[in-house]
């Protein structure tokens, strides 16, 4: 059923957090094959990928959610057009961060098909499929950190009347903050999923990229929550009629 005008209070960190489901969306940066997947980029240049494996569950969990609530939902996905110029090719910070992931190489994908790491409209930049988007859900492309940079999303939320963002996705400390941070620039309210984002750097330390990341974000531009807390929260809401 959909979301009714009012208030749910969300259990978070560093305090209640007050979610206006009218006003609300679900970002899900970047849970592509080219993160998240055997065959996709961070696994071939041996990147361990189980921790954003293991959060896929939790994404679907909150997606299943939203969408209960009337929720809308935008996908990122990181991916640049087949002749690379829009990451900046030769010369831009952007490009040389990813030459050494082999940004535009073309692979075989797990599938048979014919793709290219970290290009548009192939398997490499697909949504993993436990988390297919649903026919009316907006998917934007981005070509920096930060889905805000250069992208319509800010004008898609405002379209949709958003001043709250839910956040899930990976990585914790790159496109999710760099994502978080510029919508806290932009004036929305931001509620990260902590067990529906992850980060691969540093994952065995003692205290972790991951950790570290949602500290920050928590101190300065953000609330935490975890899918439990949210799915149960969302739980009280979709029995009130819109």
């Amino acid at each position: 059923m959909a979301a009714g005008h009012r208030t749910v209070e969300v259990p978070a960190r560093p305090a209640t957090f007050s979610l206006e489901p009218t006003k609300t969306a679900v970002v899900v940066v970047d849970m592509q094959n080219d993160f998240a997947s055997p065959g996709g980029m961070f696994e071939r240049a041996g990147i361990d990928i189980t921790c954003i494996e293991s959060i896929v569950p939790k994404v679907r969990a909150v997606l299943e959610s939203a969408r209960a609530n009337g929720l809308p939902i935008v996908y990122l996905k990181m991916g640049f057009g087949p002749d690379l110029l829009d990451a900046g090719l030769p010369s831009s910070p952007t490009w040389l961060k990813h030459t050494a992931l082999r940004v535009g190489d073309p692979v075989t994908a797990p599938n048979g098909g014919t793709s290219r790491i970290l290009v548009r409209d192939c398997w490499n930049t697909d949504i993993v499929d436990a988390l297919t988007p649903e026919a009316d859900e907006v998917v934007l492309y981005k070509t920096r950190y930060s889905g805000f940079y250069e992208t319509d999303l800010d004008e898609v939320l405002r379209r949709k009347g958003v001043e709250q963002l839910v956040v899930v996705g990976a990585t914790t400390s790159v496109c999710v903050d760099s994502t978080v941070r510029d919508a806290m620039f932009h004036d929305y309210h931001c509620l990260i999923v902590s067990d529906a984002t992850a980060e691969p750097i540093a994952v065995d330390a003692s205290r972790s990229n991951h950790e570290a990341s949602l500290l920050t974000l928590e101190l300065l531009f953000a609330h935490i929550v975890t899918s439990t807390d949210l799915v149960t929260a969302l739980a009280t809401n979709t029995t009130v009629s819109a």
